[in-house]
């Protein structure tokens, strides 16, 4: 899936908008030392690609009765969700200085007290079972709001996913969209090497979903692959991507997903990332 579909302006108000997010989140980790950099550097091409292209939204109303649902499921990447929300004025952005600190309102995961968070993740496998009962939910209404859920690859070995996948085949859920961020890793180490989910395209297929794969990390396939419906099936999208994408020292390196930068470490960050949006 290769069709460009954005315009170059479009292209490069993306590209900013992740460059925002993954610099942000590297201060925010630095000053506060919290964890999971790795993580929200894998995903951040797909949650600004969410927030810039394809949810439907109100900033003023973060409650719009027809606004689209997105529940970020691999909640300890909530960062990247906290600074997309900031970039687009649901939150004010001097909150996200005080991330992950006494008294903060933005927690280490990501928490629906935030405004415009839909509901609190960080348990994994948990998030596509809630993401059902909200489609579901849409379609007793009879109404068209779609639901969106990002979850990790990793997280994909919880078999709660596996029972909530079933699920919404049975209930013919095409307003459900899953995301899911494959970049091979996971807690302790490459997925393969714990449980080995390889071609997790075809798995997702056998049990009835409309199946598409990206590069998660190409906007213009990602708005491709996020846009397409697919009548009386749920749908999910293989994001192919690098855990610490941007960073030289970081990609693919499992110690970021509990390390946190130091202020040299940071600056080297944001300087390579710069690089890589420019």
């Amino acid at each position: 899936m290769s069709n460009d579909c954005l315009s170059e302006d479009e292209l490069k108000k993306l590209k900013n908008f992740a460059k925002d997010i993954k610099i942000n989140a590297v201060k925010m980790t630095c000053k506060s030392g919290a964890s999971h950099i790795g993580a929200i550097l894998s995903l951040t091409d797909i949650v600004a690609t969410l927030y810039g292209k394809i949810l439907h939204y109100d900033v003023k109303n973060p409650k719009d009765e027809n606004r689209d649902i997105f529940i970020l499921s691999k909640g300890h990447a909530g960062v990247a969700q906290y600074c997309a929300l900031a970039e687009i004025g649901m939150i004010e952005k001097k909150d996200l200085e005080g991330y992950y600190t006494y008294g903060s309102l933005l927690s280490g995961h990501v928490s629906h007290k935030v405004r415009g968070v839909e509901v609190s993740t960080g348990s994994l496998g948990h998030g596509l079972g809630l993401a059902v009962g909200i489609a579901y939910s849409f379609k007793l209404d009879k109404k068209s709001n779609q639901v969106y859920v990002l979850m990790g690859d990793g997280e994909c070995e919880e078999g709660s996913v596996w029972e909530a996948v079933m699920l919404a085949v049975q209930l013919k859920l095409d307003n459900l969209h899953v995301i899911v961020d494959r970049n091979s890793m996971q807690a302790l180490g490459d997925c393969k090497d714990i449980i080995d989910l390889d071609n997790l395209e075809e798995r997702f297929k056998a049990f009835g979903f409309n199946v598409l794969s990206c590069d998660g990390h190409n906007f213009n396939e990602l708005v491709n692959s996020l846009s397409v419906l697919c009548e009386h099936k749920p749908s999910v999208v293989v994001a192919h991507t690098i855990k610490g994408k941007g960073v030289s020292f970081m990609e693919n390196n499992i110690l970021w997903h509990y390390r946190n930068p130091n202020q040299e470490q940071a600056a080297q960050a944001i300087k390579e990332l710069e690089d890589y949006y420019a």
